[in-house]
């Protein structure tokens, strides 16, 4: 294999809530590819997740310059979305040191903390208790 055929892929992980995704950003035309699907038919065509995955090279002027490949587990869309995000931020991070300062200004970097809070015994979800009887 001669390194002409070599093709440059910058790699990033995302998470959000339980949602895992594994981002690969390689030149190419703008295209979202997510586990095989078109971008826009995997989220539904819901402009917020479309949005969200296409920021980080929005705020860096690249958005017709690279392609997003992903794999993405667990979860629902809106935390696949952010996870998406995360991870194409990280893989540009990749691309250019340079690209790190404009993409954490803007908070693509930084991952979400919110999680589902653990059902606690004697109630019946994290925090609501079962109705309470005098008699």
């Amino acid at each position: 294999m001669t390194s002409s055929s070599k093709r440059v892929v910058y790699w990033g992980t995302g998470r959000r809530k339980t949602a895992v995704a594994r981002v690969r950003v390689i030149p190419g035309s703008g295209n979202v590819t997510i586990n095989g699907r078109p971008g826009d038919n995997y989220l539904n065509y819901n402009p917020v997740y479309l949005n969200a995955v296409r920021a980080p090279l929005e705020t860096l002027g690249l958005a017709k310059d690279y392609d997003i490949l992903v794999n993405v587990r667990g979860g629902g869309l809106t935390g696949q979305a952010d996870a998406i995000k995360q991870g194409a931020a990280r893989a540009l991070c990749d691309l250019s040191p340079d690209n790190r300062k404009p993409l954490k200004s803007e908070g693509h970097l930084s991952r979400d903390p919110r999680a589902k809070e653990r059902r606690k015994y004697g109630l019946k979800k994290a925090r609501k208790a079962p109705q309470f009887s005098k008699r």
